[in-house]
């Protein structure tokens, strides 16, 4: 023994005691021969004894009751197996008092030779004693209902705050179940909880339902109930206790949480302002009303101008003009309702005027009463209906966004027999607000998007025409399926000598910034067609003036990235009586040729640079096309597809058009309903020309002698002509004197050879040739000036007149409507 304790000191630095310092029980080592070899100081401040008093003795001098060998044998025997023990026993302190305390002896360890146990010990608390009266007090006066059911779940005690809460007196509810006095409140399933936990003695904790009760029937309450069971002695189960709560509160501000999010959700997923405005009606019935009108201002509905009022926009009528947005109610086909949807209507509340709209707080009428002087007075068909559908409660609820006005939400109940209170106001504003804002949204959206479709249906032509010289079928269609912008577009610019100009481009990116580029890219187009310039030489002066917009782009800050540079063309011009056509391209796919009974065909043309790169030259080609042929010009969105393989595409857009003898339109929308595919990812433009040409029996032409007496001949032959093609004698008059001003101005002026055409196509044309490339100018000559009238003639007979320039020289023309 003694070497034991030698062992055990030897390993503990610092004496015996320390190894237990930390402990806030007392402690002690017990040899397996009952001698106390370690002693800490919980264990000296708990009995009193210090270690010098303890350690080496016997332990069984410290018990205050008589030794059991027989139970101490079972200690030690469960210790030395691993298993440790505890329970209490009697102690003797150091003053000879006697103190009961709790004790636990671990599994036996070995010190040196001998088996030790660490005992620890503390000492018994003293349990509080509650009489009787206290704890009836407590269970009677309890803010929680409780009550005890026996197993055939018949009540056989309750508290009073039970009582309270479901409003059946005591006496009437002992001995009886609960399905039989609150049917109202889930009771089958109130008693099936409790049978399961008679069944499975398994507790049951915070079930939450909702559901009237007679203290107060004319409202839901909501209450959270938990089920126990009660068991005796011997632990069977004789009865199940239940507690609730009356959790109205928690339950109301969770449903509200919870409507507000779901809302979010479900309003607003359109920008379409009757959609955003129906979501919100169909959202809130049944769950919140039975009933709902949505009224916005006629502004709002509109495309044009502000679209709403400005909350701080001074004095408004008095009955403002809305329309019916949307309604909704629990009865099928909303018979509560005196205006339908797109109807126009001016209802408020009475005795509200407009301010309730602009500035107002949500109105509360708990109890809506029909027979009210106002209602019967102002409003007697809605008092009506209110009286026949039994709407009994109101809440009338502003919209507003953003410091504008858009209208009024109008909640009833009648089904609902409950009215609707504050804490309803505070969840309808919300609701409505959510929904103001996205309605708000919608209206700016469909502002915008309205101002921009008709911005670019502005910069496309209406209704492309090729005179008499082509046949023309078009389709566009913008990447925004809703019908936005794009940048592509295309042209049919009639020019003189009965020439029709094609001209089909594309410009980066799509929106209003890409549509507007493409309106100044087309104005462009169009200025410079004007002044009959060929193809190629057309091309260079848009690539000069596409530079210059991306420069002043970049100097303005205006665009990260400009929507000129990139930019493709292609640029056709087509002559009805030569049957030639002279294109050139800039970047752009290249057009598309089937000849009449022919094979499609891509004409080999420079592709050249796309626009805006500058520094790089454009080549014009002329080929020829024969009556009827098949001329198509598109974009790269009509041939690029879903495996964007441009070959392919066209290869794709040859077959679509192989049937020239289908009539132009139809072939033209089953082209691009081939081709594009779905999702359209791109702007296309198609544009679809059948040519004409223009007979020996439309055309003439004279050779112009260098003799000014040859002018005489030339009107005469001019004017014969005219009468030939059955024009009438003022026509012949006119041709007469235009004839006569040109051929002498070219016989004074220019250079030899010259020439004389007339064409009969929609208009009567009159065209000079020469081989000078000296422009003619118009004067106005003075009183006293003998020539320098000429051309002012020309210009005062003729629709239209104006010069181009050839390989060869020029030509003057002038051109005459045809009655």
């Amino acid at each position: 023994m003694e070497s034991a304790r030698e062992d055990f000191a030897a390993a503990t630095p610092g004496g015996p005691g320390d190894l237990f310092d930390a402990s806030t029980d007392a402690a002690a080592v017990i040899s397996e021969h009952g001698v106390v070899v370690g002693w800490t100081r919980g264990a000296e401040a708990l009995l009193g004894h210090v270690a010098s008093d303890v350690v080496g003795a016997s332990a069984a001098r410290l018990l205050a009751m008589p030794e059991d060998p027989v139970r101490l044998a079972g200690v030690v025997a469960r210790c030395r197996a691993g298993n440790g023990w505890s329970g209490q026993t009697a102690v003797r302190l150091r003053d000879g008092r006697s103190l009961g305390i709790q004790l636990r002896v671990s599994a036996s360890f070995r010190v040196g030779d001998t088996d030790c146990f660490l005992v620890s010990a503390r000492a018994q608390r003293q349990r509080w004693a509650m009489g009787q009266s206290v704890l009836d007090g407590f269970l009677t006066r309890a803010p929680v209902g409780m009550a005890v059911m026996d197993i055939e779940l018949r009540y056989i005690w309750l508290n009073d705050t039970l009582e309270r809460f479901g409003g059946v007196p005591r006496d009437e509810r002992l001995g009886k179940r609960l399905s039989e006095l609150l049917p109202g409140v889930q009771a089958e399933v109130l008693e099936g909880l409790m049978r399961k936990v008679l069944a499975t003695g398994i507790p049951v904790t915070d079930y939450e339902y909702v559901g009237w009760s007679w203290a107060d029937p004319n409202r839901r309450h909501a209450y959270s109930t938990s089920f126990f069971p009660l068991v005796d002695a011997v632990d069977a189960v004789t009865g199940v206790c239940y507690m609730v709560q009356d959790v109205t509160e928690r339950w109301n501000a969770r449903q509200l949480l919870t409507m507000v999010n779901e809302a979010g959700t479900r309003i607003g997923r359109t920008l379409d302002v009757m959609e955003t405005a129906q979501e919100l009606a169909d959202f809130v019935v049944p769950r919140f009303a039975d009933f709902v009108i949505v009224d916005l201002l006629e502004p709002v509905l509109s495309t044009e101008g502000h679209g709403a009022w400005l909350t701080d926009a001074g004095p408004a009528p008095a009955r403002p003009v809305m329309r019916r947005a949307a309604l909704r109610s629990v009865r099928e086909g909303s018979p509560e309702a005196v205006v339908q949807i797109g109807e126009r209507v001016d209802f408020l509340p009475p005795p509200h005027d407009a301010h309730l709209i602009i500035d107002g707080d949500p109105l509360l009428i708990p109890v809506l009463d029909p027979s009210d002087e106002l209602w019967a007075t102002r409003e007697p068909e809605r008092a009506r209906r209110i009286r026949e559908y039994g709407l009994h409660s109101l809440i009338a609820v502003p919209m507003r966004a953003r410091n504008t006005a858009l209208g009024l939400t109008t909640f009833a109940r009648s089904l609902n027999p409950v009215s609707f209170g504050p804490d309803d106001v505070l969840l309808a504003r919300e609701l409505v607000a959510r929904a103001a804002v996205c309605v708000d949204n919608a209206r700016r959206y469909t502002r915008e998007h309205t101002a921009a479709i008709t911005l670019q249906r502005s910069l496309l032509p209406p209704a492309p025409t090729g005179g008499t010289a082509l046949e023309v079928a078009s389709c566009y269609r913008p990447a925004d399926p809703s019908g936005g912008v794009g940048g592509d577009w295309f042209d049919v610019i009639p020019l003189s000598g009965a020439r029709i100009a094609l001209v089909v481009g594309d410009v980066v990116g799509h929106g209003i910034s890409a549509a507007a580029s493409m309106g100044r890219l087309r104005t462009a187009v169009q200025t410079l067609a004007a002044m009959e310039m060929p193809p190629d030489e057309l091309l260079a002066h848009l690539d000069d003036l596409v530079l210059r917009l991306s420069d002043e782009e970049a100097a303005a800050g205006t665009a990260a990235r400009s929507t000129f540079i990139g930019a493709t063309c292609l640029y056709a011009v087509y002559d009805p009586v030569t049957r030639r056509c002279a294109m050139a391209r800039a970047g752009h796919p290249p057009p598309v040729v089937v000849a009449p009974h022919g094979p499609a065909r891509f004409p080999d043309i420079p592709a050249g640079p796309p626009l805006g790169l500058g520094g790089m030259a454009f080549e014009a080609t002329e080929i020829e096309l024969p009556e009827n042929s098949l001329l198509g010009l598109y974009t790269d969105g009509l041939i690029e597809g879903c495996d964007h393989d441009v070959e392919r595409g066209m290869s794709r857009l040859a077959q679509a058009l192989a049937h020239t003898e289908d009539d132009l339109d139809a072939l033209c929308a089953s082209a691009v309903r081939t081709l594009v595919p779905v999702p359209q990812s791109d702007d296309i433009a198609l544009l679809l020309t059948r040519t004409r040409t223009l007979g020996a029996d439309q055309a003439a032409s004279w050779e112009v002698p260098p003799d000014p007496a040859a002018v005489g001949a030339l009107r005469a032959r001019a004017t014969g002509k005219v009468a030939e093609w059955g024009l009438g004698a003022e026509l012949a008059m006119t041709t007469e004197l235009i004839v006569s001003e040109l051929v002498t101005n070219a016989l004074r002026y220019a250079t030899p050879p010259i020439r004389l055409r007339l064409l009969r196509d929609a208009r009567l044309t009159c065209e000079v040739s020469d081989a000078s490339s000296t422009a003619p100018r118009l004067r106005h000559a003075r009183s006293t000036d003998e020539g320098g009238r000429g051309l002012f003639l020309v210009a005062q007979l003729a629709h239209r007149w104006g010069a181009r320039y050839t390989a060869e020289g020029k030509i003057i023309w002038a051109e005459q409507e045809i009655r």
